[in-house]
């Protein structure tokens, strides 16, 4: 059960992190069409998925 809250912590730091990088860079102003985008929303889901699925414990 421990394992499994760590998983998802995990998984959305990884996702939040792929969002806050994404948009931190140097055009991300609103007046330059930067902030998050369907694109970057899709590249973050996948990403927080990457770390679920490569963190699963192994099967015994």
């Amino acid at each position: 059960m421990k394992d499994r809250g760590i998983r998802k912590f995990v998984a959305v730091l990884a996702g939040l992190a792929v969002i806050y990088f994404g948009t931190t860079g140097r055009s991300s102003s609103p007046e330059d069409g930067g902030g998050i985008s369907g694109g970057l929303v899709v590249l973050a889901l996948l990403a927080s998925l990457l770390v679920w699925h490569l963190t699963k414990p192994a099967a015994k």
